[in-house]
Order: C-alpha cells, then structure tokens, then sequence
C-alpha cells in the first residue's frame, strides 16, 4: 500500500506498521522511510530510556519512531497551532506515555531552561539556513545530555554547517535529496 502525502508510518517497536495522517501544511517534509531506518540502525542500543526533543516536529516521524523503539519521553515541538493539534491527537491515539507537545519555535524552546536531552531532532525546512545557528542555539542552552546525540537533516545540494566545538559528525549519509548526519556530543 502506497503511503499518502501526508502520511507516515512508524517503522518499527510497538507502534510498527502504523500509520499516523498528518496536515498536508506545506512546510512538513517526514523523514523518509528509508533514511529513519538508516538512522534508528545507527541509534540501535541507545535508545532504551532516552529523553528525546523533536525540535521541528513536523509530522512527528521521528519522535514517534524513537519513542516506539524505547525512548523514554520526547518534546514535540511546532510553531504551527493546525500541527500542534494534530501532534496532541497522534499522542492520544497512540497512547504515547511520554510524549509532550511545545507550541513555540526551535530557538524560542531553546531560550527557556530545562531538562536535558539524550538524543536531539533537527531537521529544519530546507532552505532556511538555520542549521548553523540552531546547533550553536542548541549547545548554548545546555539542553544536552553528556554524550547526547544530535541528528540532522539538510539538502543534498548544500554542504552540512560548521559545527560548534564539542560536536563531531559519527555517521553520514545521503539518500536522493537528503543528506543527513548524526552527529555526538563530546562537550561539558
């Protein structure tokens, strides 16, 4: 069965072969299946009892998958109030113990002080030149955890950002117009 437009479907742990509809809001582009599966394989071992943020959640792919593969918790966070009702209903519908949704912009979320992560989403609209800035926003706020992950997407056609010191790229891939890289937090 060919998935819609504005639809995902979790991979694989206890919610496998779900399918979640999402808005069809211009801006949501989900992780593809394939790169998700590259990159839950790279995360294998790690994710039991990891605390995740979804910083553009979008459709909340990624998110969901962690959570179905073991996270403990994750944030959800949107600007967009149509996708933060539909993150807050796939939540209910999932039963996502766990799971929470910011209405807020990345930068704004990451102003505010609170937990720490073990493993960080950013995947930003392409185009937005936003990558470079939000990784330093990211390591400012002191949101990582020692040795957290940090998982991010760019266009293909684009070179990946600097990185802020304490940050170094462990795995790279592309996958057609997606390059995509996680990368590992050696800072204090």
């Amino acid at each position: 069965m060919r998935a819609l437009r504005n639809e995902v479907r979790i991979i694989a742990g206890r919610w496998r072969g779900r399918r979640l509809r999402f808005p069809p809001a211009g801006q949501i582009r989900p992780t593809p299946d394939r790169v998700r599966e590259t990159l839950f394989n790279w995360l294998q071992g790690s994710l039991d009892g990891a605390r995740c943020l979804d910083l553009f959640s979008g459709s909340g792919a990624l998110a969901f998958e962690a959570l179905s593969r073991g996270a403990d918790s994750a944030v959800l966070v949107d600007r967009d109030p149509a996708v933060v009702t539909y993150l807050r209903e796939a939540i209910a519908t999932l039963g996502a113990v766990g799971a929470e949704v910011q209405c807020l912009g990345a930068t704004s979320f990451l102003r505010g002080s609170g937990r720490r992560f073990d493993l960080v989403f950013l995947d930003p609209p392409f185009g937005d030149d936003t990558l470079a800035p939000l990784l330093e926003a990211l390591i400012e706020s002191q949101r990582l955890a020692a040795r957290a992950w940090v998982y991010i997407e760019h266009a293909a056609r684009t070179d990946p950002p600097p990185l802020p010191p304490g940050l170094a790229i462990w795995r790279s891939k592309r996958a057609g117009e997606v390059s995509y890289h996680l990368l590992r937090w050696e800072g204090g």
